[in-house]
């Protein structure tokens, strides 16, 4: 690849903040409140953010330990467990990153519809038509060249960062004890601390979504060890912003007042606060801060799904490029799946939330592939005997607990997400049979591919079953 393609570190840095703070975390206040107090969060975020830090060491080991899987995420499923699980994590991953982009639009025209009616909660009619205009307009952008994208993100990346600095400075100088000492163990709600943290585990998954952004490009980066520095330097930024934004309101507003805001919840915390001006200023940064984490997963998007046409786990179709060197054939996949996404949320009650969740739901099984196969290569001893042999130990607690983690994820977004993630996975295997049909290979080579298929296919007869008797809404 030509020296002008190639990622500095601070660009990946960039991808990996750039990734994180998007929508997520302008409606961390109302997602919080909604669920716990300030003890629960604090719990949360401590479970939270242990847990994705022991995942990201996990993609920092793999990243030096296994420099010639370079696609990142789905690579290491396929590498420990087989084609069709690599197929399943590559699938899961790219229509959870395109349910996420719709979470995005959604969340600029729910911002708009605070100061124009016209676009309601995000879901109107004018409120599609807009964003499938945007969609096409950055569509058309990236089209024109990745590393160009990629600038756009870094300087796109510092300016979103500016308003949710400023909401954290004046809401820490308003700080009233008092009223942080009301909120601390959630005021009236009923539930449990341990059901108050578990309804908020879904949130944080979210939040953290791009902290493998540097993984993914890692065939970009001009030096690997960026990769590792990466995603490691991106996580304690971004972590830091979002424990205060979800923190520091209770010190200023009840927790049932900021539970009943409407999204994006930062915007209306900052003007209860201060004025209209708060809200004002709050959604501006908004709107540049989602659409450089849309620009941002756009690239994701279209680079797993080329990716992995590239390494023959999805048609081949998928693997061209176009003069820019951008994967032309995936950005156009994924930017069709995301149009017919957004036209659906017409249909939601609550549809920031199901994307949300969903996008959630979808990034479990790769993320638990990823680490369970750090934890297979520590158990092996793999490359331990040439590369640095006394980290053995150390690896073997970080990818026990990422690994632990995860399962706990699955548990805590409960059943009604695991299924409506199956009625998406077992038709994506379409893709599979037609990629191993050009290869002139067998549908499944071995007796768990098949396992796996029969349990996603009967969980999609389940949720398709829920769905059309009203036990699951959408």
């Amino acid at each position: 690849m030509a020296a002008g393609q190639k990622m500095s570190r601070a660009q990946l840095t960039a991808m990996v903040v750039g990734g994180m703070v998007g929508a997520g975390i302008f409606s961390l206040p109302r997602t919080f409140a909604g669920a716990t107090g300030p003890f629960g969060a604090v719990i949360a975020w401590l479970i939270a953010g242990t847990g994705m830090y022991m995942l990201a060491r996990v993609f920092q080991a793999l990243a030096e330990r296994k420099p010639e899987l370079d696609a990142g995420v789905f690579a290491y499923a396929k590498e420990g467990f087989g084609d069709y699980p690599g197929f399943l994590s590559a699938f899961g991953y790219w229509i959870g990153s395109c349910i996420g982009n719709v979470s995005y639009w959604v969340l600029i025209k729910s911002t708009l519809g605070a100061f124009f009616p016209v676009f309601g909660d995000g879901n109107t009619l004018i409120a599609i038509v807009v964003a499938s205009l945007g969609i096409w307009a950055f569509h058309f952008m990236i089209l024109r060249g990745v590393q160009q994208a990629a600038a756009i993100n870094k300087i796109v990346t510092i300016a979103k960062v500016i308003p949710i600095v400023v909401f954290i400075v004046i809401l820490a100088f308003m700080f009233k004890a008092d009223m942080f000492r009301y909120n601390f163990y959630g005021g009236d709600l009923t539930d449990s601390v341990f059901e108050q943290v578990r309804a908020t585990m879904l949130v944080t998954v979210f939040v953290f979504l791009g902290i493998e952004g540097a993984s993914v490009y890692s065939r970009y980066a001009q030096k690997r060890e960026d990769v590792g520095v990466a995603t490691l330097s991106g996580f304690f930024i971004v972590t830091t912003l979002m424990v205060l934004v979800t923190l520091l309101p209770y010190a200023v507003l009840e927790r049932s007042d900021i539970a009943g805001m409407r999204q994006p919840s930062m915007a209306a915390a900052l003007e209860a606060v201060v004025g209209h001006w708060g809200a004002v200023f709050v959604s501006i940064g908004l709107m540049v801060s989602v659409l450089g984490a849309y620009l941002a997963w756009s690239l994701i998007c279209a680079e797993v799904l080329f990716t992995a046409a590239r390494t023959r786990d999805m048609p081949k179709v998928f693997a061209t490029e176009n003069r820019n060197k951008v994967p032309a054939a995936a950005l156009w996949a994924t930017n069709l799946v995301v149009q017919l996404i957004v036209i659906s949320t017409y249909w939601s009650r609550d549809a920031f939330s199901l994307m949300l969740n969903l996008t959630s739901a979808m990034s479990l099984i790769p993320f638990l592939l990823v680490a369970a196969y750090g934890l297979m290569i520590v158990r092996r001893r793999e490359t331990y005997d040439a590369i640095r042999p006394k980290e053995r130990g150390r690896d073997l607690v970080i990818t026990v607990l990422a690994t632990i983690y995860t399962i706990f994820l699955l548990y805590a977004g409960g059943v009604k997400f695991i299924v409506l993630s199956a009625v998406l996975y077992a038709p994506g295997t379409i893709l599979y049979v037609w990629a191993r049909r050009e290869q002139g290979l067998p549908v499944f080579a071995r007796v768990s591919d098949w396992v796996t298929f029969v349990a996603a296919a009967l969980g999609a007869v389940v949720g398709v079953y829920w769905l059309a008797t009203g036990y699951i809404t959408i």
